[in-house]
């Protein structure tokens, strides 16, 4: 495991009731109901929460791959997220999927974008080999 040496950010959140809760960050800007997967709850839930978070976070990372392969990252990027929440032999696993749009570009060029960034982007890491996660080119 890799230590921080240089802290840049720190998100803090607080969180009650659990799935059918509420967060809300220390600085305001996040207040959500939660709500559990599937119900007929008025808020969102942790799985599309963190396919939120991750999205955004890896297209950062592919604009980093971008630049250091000299590509104009298109301005139209974006990233479908999708987060199954289930079971195996009763405990609880997640799985995600992560679809990638980068218009205009070379389908060689988008899959090396994509490879760089899921080897870089933070919440890729702190996922490797906890979830089992697939990228595609869409």
């Amino acid at each position: 495991m890799s230590r921080i040496e240089n802290v840049l950010y720190t998100g803090k959140t607080h969180t009650t009731g659990g799935r059918d809760g509420a967060a809300r960050s220390s600085d305001g800007r996040l207040d959500v109901k939660l709500s559990s997967p599937g119900s007929a709850g008025a808020g969102t839930n942790p799985e599309q929460l963190l396919g939120a978070g991750w999205s955004a976070c890896f297209i950062g990372a592919l604009g980093l791959a971008a630049r250091a392969s000299h590509v104009s990252l298109p301005a139209d990027t974006s990233v479908d997220a999708e987060i199954d929440l289930g079971t195996t032999d009763g405990a609880y696993f997640l799985q995600a999927r992560l679809s990638v749009n980068l218009p205009g570009l070379p389908r060689d060029v988008g899959l090396a974008l994509i490879e760089r960034a899921h080897q870089t982007c933070p919440y890729s890491k702190a996922l490797r080999g906890n979830v089992d996660v697939q990228t595609s080119l869409v």
